[in-house]
């Protein structure tokens, strides 16, 4: 089960990287997200012909962030995580677009990933204070 502190910064943020790798070459990409708890999930939009769309279609495990910007250490909270891209079911669409209405006329190609492991990090809780989350 993802830990309360977990869900209420994801839901409090929009904004992730995705990791993607191909032939030994890194590449991040900013995307907005829908978080869905359970099963532990963002849902976000892209196209499959971006470099990164590409590269997750080719490999599927990737990794990505969220992250707070700020410069007060006592105030730093992120997640690190990795997960499995895929095709968006309609449940997860439905999530998407219910955080991002205006994206309905857009009609984005929805992705999710699903979280392997996750790691948040929030200083708030006290100095490199770590959470951590494992799917089952």
């Amino acid at each position: 089960m993802l830990d309360p502190k977990i869900e209420a910064f994801l839901r409090e943020h929009h904004l992730l990287t995705l990791a993607t790798c191909q032939n030994h070459m890194p590449y991040c990409a900013s995307c907005f997200y829908a978080f869905i708890q359970e099963p532990a999930t963002f849902v976000i939009a892209t196209d499959a012909q971006t470099r990164h769309g590409r590269e997750a279609l080719e490999n599927a495990h990737i990794a990505g962030t969220v992250a707070l910007e700020t410069k007060i250490v006592g105030k730093i909270q992120g997640v690190q995580f990795t997960g499995v891209f895929q095709k968006a079911n309609e449940a997860e669409k439905k999530a998407y677009l219910k955080r991002f209405p205006y994206a309905i006329a857009m009609n984005p190609e929805l992705w999710s990933i699903a979280i392997s492991y996750l790691k948040f990090t929030d200083n708030t809780l006290g100095f490199g204070k770590k959470l951590e989350f494992f799917a089952s």
